[in-house]
């Protein structure tokens, strides 16, 4: 035994820096190189075609077949002479990552003569095999026919020899399959519904963006440390270890000095990011040992979804290259901090303004004052909705501990635009705004501009917080596609937008004018939304309780949240929208439900195995150890030195006895109960006897081993610790 622990924390470790060789230029000479982006359109495709693809991003509109084989000539031959062989249609299966099948550019002509050929056919869709993906009951496995159909939107992009086509995955029959479908009918939703808000207060607006910009946490662990862990590597997380001595107590790690191997990494990893347009501009440690965070530049969320997902698993490439495995699981390791993808949302006009932002006169005030109370109106009423796009298994072990933020949805605003708030409510009451109070919106707003974009200190503990010019909603996990929280607050707000406007427009057909309309309106959602506005710690037990007198939810189960994809708020937000049918809702429900199932059954069978198999044996051979030196001390001493010599050791060797036991009688129990749930076959039902029958075990038997962690010889204890897994770099 201490010849493999030897070896695997010794012999095996990666510890030198890998030097990190890269071209002596500016990120500004090969930024976006391998990206067919405007510069490479401008080049490579005529006029008439650059225009109308132009065109197609502008206004959505469909492109011609003709201008589609436009494209494909110039794509390929801008590909091809950056060494691509290959093109895929790239796309994001409901999965926990993106699919792509490679395909040559070359075919026979005439039957005989060898060519490369890429036609505006083959650019604009596909049929991938879509019988093995996640559909909801939406395909059976005999109907493998799908589709992905090209996303104009999202420029293609070269990795390695492969010509990568960003693209949406349908059925056969037409519903969604995949995460970049309902996003792209989510940002067109709030973009339609955004601009007629914005034309009460500016006529030349003509389209809405929501911009995002994710900021993505992740762990860096040696690869032999990894290799010797099974649960990482299956899993993604340790479903054992006792907490090192020092972890993060001193918060010694965060923002501290980057080690150098570390230091390599993130070199070699920002310029792949750069060559492939990925604005990755942030870097640093974070809070836990062995933690770190990457950030871009905010972009088009569409985008910016499409960067995140390239982004997971270039890190993954690199990673391997320098020997080190990134974890991007949201709870790697217990008793410290996990790993959040905050998500920064924010609206934009064609005309340059940020809707999130205050403005530099009354107007754009009351623009500002528009946006972010229908913000707080949003989520206060689809608070089970903004849980359900975040709450996997993976995150749940996250949510609520070690400044992730809670179960429970609120918002945090900060103290200046809260006074604001209350100032409205308090001051003008009912009554009318006098002519002073339209013209310079006096109360508090006018001195917003000066306060605000300065005042951006965040709370942690909340899991929707303003921070100056956009929300950041930081309960979404490391690991998940981004997708499902930004279609969820981008239908949401498109439906909560178009209430608002309904609303005023009643009042202003009923004589009132839009000023004072707008404001009646306002007031009345100020009032109505206060519940879900908090500014204090979101972890304390008084939150809890106070939380639960405001009428919030608090839902910390997985299947229980994901049920209330089903309530009827959330399908009036992504029904209501447009953005999903509801077929394609209750589908994708089926796939988290049974996601879910299949993560804890696999974490079940994982800890079972280590249990049995690692963690037992090696107890038992420990305690024979002891056992024998118990037995050479009654040799040697008279009985009453022997009971004051052998008394710790009996303690021991009793110890390990009920430890095992515990272990061998949990495991068991926990695989008769998983046995029972998977007689189930509706995958809600089976979510739930899951989570309620099986899910409890994992912690049940983890405590027993971790206890035996503190007993068993170290040099005998067969699997890497936490404070060797984490202080390794």
């Amino acid at each position: 035994m201490s010849t493999i622990r030897f070896r695997a924390l010794g012999e095996l470790l990666s510890r030198n820096p890998i030097s990190v060789s890269l071209p002596s230029k500016k990120v500004t000479e090969y930024y976006g190189e391998l990206v067919f982006n405007i510069d490479a359109m401008r080049q490579y495709l005529s006029s008439e075609v650059f225009r109308a693809v132009k065109e197609a991003n502008t206004s959505g509109s469909p492109i011609e077949r003709k201008i589609a084989d436009g494209v494909a000539a110039g794509m390929k031959a801008w590909a091809t002479e950056r060494g691509a062989t290959h093109y895929t249609h790239w796309f994001q299966p409901l999965t926990d990552g993106t699919a792509e099948k490679h395909d040559g550019f070359i075919e026979f002509r005439d039957g005989e003569n060898l060519v490369e050929n890429f036609s505006g056919k083959l650019l604009a869709q596909q049929e991938p095999d879509a019988s093995s993906f996640p559909s909801g009951g939406i395909r059976q496995t005999f109907e493998a026919r799908g589709y992905t159909a090209w996303d104009v939107s999202s420029p293609a992009f070269i990795v390695g020899t492969t010509l990568c086509i960003p693209t949406v995955f349908i059925s056969y029959t037409g519903e969604a399959l995949d995460y970049k479908t309902p996003l792209l009918k989510a940002l067109a939703a709030v973009d339609e519904a955004s601009v007629e808000v914005c034309q009460y207060f500016d006529k030349n607006v003509t389209k809405v963006n929501a911009n995002l910009g994710w900021e993505q946490e992740y762990f860096l662990i040696d690869e032999s440390l990894y290799q010797a862990r099974p649960d990482l590597s299956l899993t993604g997380r340790t479903l054992m270890g006792h907490s090192s001595s020092k972890d993060q107590q001193l918060d010694d790690h965060y923002f501290g000095s980057i080690p150098e191997r570390v230091t390599n990494y993130m070199i070699e990893l920002e310029y792949e990011c750069h060559r492939l347009g990925i604005p990755v501009k942030t870097r640093h440690n974070e809070v836990a040992p062995s933690q770190f965070e990457l950030a871009p530049i905010f972009e088009e969320a569409n985008l910016a979804n499409d960067h995140n997902q390239l982004l997971m698993d270039i890190m993954k490439k690199v990673a391997r290259r320098h020997k080190f495995r990134v974890l991007l699981h949201e709870k790697p390791f217990a008793g410290i901090n996990g790993s959040g993808k905050h998500n920064n949302w924010s609206l934009s006009t064609d005309t340059g303004v940020v809707l999130m932002a205050p403005g530099k006169n009354p107007k754009g005030n009351m623009q500002f004052l528009t946006y972010v109370v229908n913000t707080l109106m949003m989520v206060y009423k689809n608070q089970d909705l903004l849980r359900a796009s975040i709450l996997t298994e993976s995150n749940s072990h996250r949510l609520g501990a070690n400044e992730a933020p809670p179960s429970i949805i609120s918002v945090f605003l900060g103290d200046e635009v809260s006074r604001m708030l209350k100032k409205i409510v308090e001051e003008v009451g009912e009554r009318k705004m006098t002519p002073e109070e339209k013209t310079a919106l006096k109360l508090g707003i006018g001195r917003i501009p000066e306060i605000i974009l300065d005042n951006t200190d965040r709370n942690r503990t909340s899991p929707f917080a303003f921070t100056g010019n956009r929300f950041e909603f930081r309960a979404v996990g490391s690991s998940v596609n981004n997708a499902a929280a930004m279609t969820a607050i981008n239908a949401a707000m498109a439906v909560q937008l178009k209430e608002f406007k309904s609303k005023v427009d009643r009042l202003i057909e009923g004589g009132i004018k839009k000023d004072e309309a707008i404001f009646q309106i306002l007031k009345k959602f100020i009032i109505e939304s206060r519940p879900i506005r908090f500014n204090g710690d979101g972890y304390s037990d008084d939150w809890i309780i106070e939380a639960e007198k405001r009428g919030l939810t608090n839902i910390t189960s997985v299947p229980e949240s994901l049920s209330r994809y089903l309530s009827e708020q959330s399908k009036k937000s992504l029904i209501g929208s447009g953005v999903m049918t509801e077929k394609e809702l209750e589908a994708r429900v089926d796939v988290e439900m049974d996601k879910f199932t299949m993560k804890v059954q696999i974490e079940s069978r994982v800890l079972g195995d280590l249990a049995i198999n690692h963690i037992v044996p090696t107890a038992v051979a420990y305690q024979t150890k002891l056992i024998t030196n118990v037995q050479g001390l009654r040799d040697i001493f008279d009985k009453e030195e022997f009971e004051t010599l052998a008394g710790a050791r009996k303690s021991l060797i009793k110890d390990i006895s009920e430890h095992v036991s515990s272990i061998k009688a949990k495991v068991k129990d926990m695989i008769d109960a998983r046995k029972e749930c998977n007689i189930i076959k509706d995958h809600t039902e089976k979510a739930f006897a899951y989570d309620s029958k099986v899910f409890p075990y994992l912690n049940d038997i983890r405590y027993h081993i971790d206890k035996l962690e503190l007993i068993v010889d170290n040099e005998m204890w067969p699997l890497p610790k936490y404070r060797e897994l984490l202080f390794n770099n």
